[in-house]
């Protein structure tokens, strides 16, 4: 005889119980920073130099917004310095082994379980990224498609959508370390431009936040930009570390 409604549905609730939580049972460490470095503070300076000044296994959670040059390279939009590509022209590009060194030394400085969220534009996700990873501990666990609300470049398809990409240094689990539960796979968020600045989502990185990490954990963004990493701390009681080349 075929199981009940009632029994389907708590073989169903046992399965959610064995999966998820609302709560975190990882702790992270306390944090003495070297001379030089200060919490929730617009810090100029590189990136690299920032992370190799980092302890190991000291950060909950990092987000990483490379500024990529394959994109300019290989799709040659024919617009660098002009008008909407003129300040993205005007920074720093990163090489793929520059990308590749910030994260090893992102992995080296996560603590374990932590997470790391790199945003992606499509080129990337499309032409593959996983050999950036291959010298570290780091796996993919989820992705994020944000809707920015606003129309951006393109060939053929003008984009408006980004793209986060989750990842998780071992073990690789979501209960008892991500308690949020109610987060979209396509969030809708329409960033405030700053001029000169790509604007991130706060919202989206503020739930985030939440999710995998306690108040007064450490969270880190190397390339900061907009500093909208730090914003999202101020907005859940978190300690934020980050830099940018123009603070």
């Amino acid at each position: 005889m075929g199981a009940t409604i009632e029994e389907g549905k708590a073989a169903a609730a046992r399965r959610t119980r064995a999966v998820f939580s609302s709560g975190r049972s990882v702790s992270s460490p306390a944090v003495e920073l070297p001379a030089g470095l200060a919490l929730n503070k617009r810090l100029a300076m590189d990136g690299l130099q920032l992370l190799r000044m980092l302890p190991d296994r000291c950060v909950t959670a990092a987000f990483f917004d490379p500024q990529y040059r394959g994109i300019l390279d290989k799709l040659r939009y024919g617009n660098e310095g002009i008008k909407r590509g003129k300040a993205r022209c005007s920074l720093s590009q990163m090489t793929e082994e520059t990308i590749r060194e910030f994260i090893r030394e992102l992995d080296r400085v996560l603590i374990d379980n932590g997470h790391l969220f790199l945003w992606m534009d499509k080129f990337h996700l499309c032409s593959g990224f996983s050999h950036w990873f291959c010298e570290t501990a780091l796996m993919t666990v989820d992705m994020i498609t944000w809707h920015k609300g606003r129309m951006g470049m393109g060939y053929r398809t003008r984009r408006i959508c980004e793209y986060l990409v989750v990842l998780q240094r071992p073990p690789q689990q979501a209960k008892g370390v991500w308690k949020a539960h109610d987060i979209r796979d396509v969030w809708e968020e329409r960033a405030k431009a700053e001029a000169g600045v790509h604007p991130k989502p706060v919202g989206l990185q503020s739930a985030l936040i939440e999710a995998v990490s306690n108040p007064g954990d450490l969270i880190l963004d190397p390339a900061a930009g907009s500093f909208s990493v730090l914003k999202a701390c101020e907005n859940t009681g978190r300690n934020f570390i980050g830099c940018d080349l123009n603070g």
